[in-house]
């Protein structure tokens, strides 16, 4: 089954000529619907018609994350709420999420995307696809459950966890496809080793990976493990979730969905646009999207896009596995971590001290973090009992803002290194 082709394969002019027209159309409708968008164009004197060409995009302002948390829940929505039939959530810097929503035509069209990058990579209707994404807010699990059933596939929507069930239903099942982060992936390799099922013993061909970058080792780690070609794909919440690029059977750079997506690379300082294969950040702006119009979106992601014609026959301007971040953002199991986050939550606790520092390690294949917490007063550690109160006081609410479970250690007073200038709040130990 091949899915539009027509489009994934159009020219360049042709390309161009169909974003412009899409271009056109949401900044009218963001202009027109979404409050937030009037006055920052009206700040600048920009009108709609002022687009005219794909270049004019370069006059629009940015939109960031900040945004879409200072305009929390529905503010940055360009249809009434009787409109949207799906919202979803991400982790924003403080407590609240940052939050979209989706039309009819919304969905329609996500599912399209994700189906496009599923039949890239070769995944067809006669495949059974485990679902070992975490289902929920988060955009991952649903995002590529609509996507596998729009190309015929069988889903089996396990979610995460419970590794070992996995394993069984894999087997029993038959699954042919896995669907969910890299890191897991490997964990459930080294599960099914230790129940002694060996690559013969299942029916897997296929992964479809995402919610966290890796490396090639690590994709090279995963394919001897599974005997699986091992593909990646991108997406963020504020844009759609899953479904904005993804690598085809050649796994040479991820295609954009072009007609859907207008992608731009800048340099994260000035802002100043920068041309193909140049690194810089990644910013997207959404071409179709009805509920939640995205213009000039900064994704603070670092890569380079590449416009040849990729060896599959598809036009469509790839991207380079992301190389970094502009910001202190921490991706742990597919979940965004800010360490503001964890600071909001320590930040007036009784017992403890200002000063913290987060350690990120890997078990296995596997990211985890423990945060060090200054007490007021080292006394408290001679007493257990209280100890232990304050530590799981600290976990319950850590977990409950970040979505995953966390490690907590209470350290003596002045223990954690002072520094002159910016605090050294993260240690990230993964790949030492």
């Amino acid at each position: 089954m091949i899915l539009s082709k027509d489009v994934e394969c159009l020219s360049r002019k042709d390309m161009d000529q169909l974003q412009l027209e899409r271009l056109k159309v949401v900044v009218k409708s963001a202009y027109e619907n979404v409050p937030f968008y009037k006055k920052k164009f009206d700040e600048i004197g920009l009108k709609p018609e002022h687009i005219v060409t794909l270049k004019d995009i370069e006059k629009i302002p940015f939109t960031t994350k900040d945004d879409l948390r200072d305009n929390y829940p529905y503010s940055l929505f360009a249809v009434p709420m009787k409109k949207i039939v799906r919202l979803h959530a991400s982790s924003g810097t403080t407590g609240k999420p940052i939050v979209v929503g989706y039309t009819k035509n919304d969905m329609e069209n996500w599912s399209e995307c994700v189906a496009r990058l599923i039949v890239a990579a070769g995944g067809h209707e006669e495949d059974i696809a485990q679902v070992v994404f975490g289902y929920g807010l988060f955009t991952g699990g649903f995002g590529l459950h609509y996507g596998l059933e729009k190309v015929g596939i069988t889903v089996v929507p396990a979610s995460s966890g419970n590794s070992e069930r996995q394993i069984m239903l894999m087997q029993d099942f038959g699954s042919t496809i896995i669907v969910g982060t890299p890191s897991y992936a490997l964990y459930l390799s080294e599960v099914a080793a230790e129940m002694g099922v060996k690559k013969g013993m299942h029916k897997l061909r296929l992964g479809l990976f995402g919610g966290e970058g890796h490396t090639p080792e690590m994709r090279a780690e995963i394919e001897k493990r599974w005997g699986i070609l091992a593909t990646e794909n991108y997406g963020l919440s504020e844009i759609v979730g899953p479904g904005v690029s993804g690598e085809c059977f050649c796994q040479c750079g991820m295609h954009i969905n072009e007609d859907h997506f207008y992608p731009e690379i800048i340099e994260s300082t000035s802002g100043k646009a920068l041309g193909y294969d140049e690194k810089g950040e990644l910013v997207l702006t959404t071409l179709t999207k009805e509920g939640i119009p995205m213009l000039r979106y900064r994704t603070k992601d670092i890569t380079i896009l590449n416009p040849e014609q990729c060896k599959c026959g598809r036009t469509n301007v790839r991207m380079n596995k992301v190389l970094g971040r502009t910001d202190d953002m921490l991706i742990i199991r597919g979940v965004n971590v800010f360490p503001s986050q964890i600071e909001s939550v320590l930040v007036g606790m009784e017992h403890i001290g200002p000063h913290y520092q987060i350690i990120v390690t890997q078990k296995g294949y596997m990211d985890e973090i423990e945060v060090l917490v200054e007490l007021i007063d080292g006394k408290i550690l001679e007493k257990f009992s209280e100890l232990e109160k304050v530590e799981k006081d600290i976990r319950h609410k850590l977990k409950t803002i970040l979505q995953i479970d966390a490690k907590v250690r209470l350290v003596e007073p002045k223990s954690i290194e002072r520094s002159m200038g910016k605090a050294r709040r993260v240690i990230d130990m993964r790949g030492k």
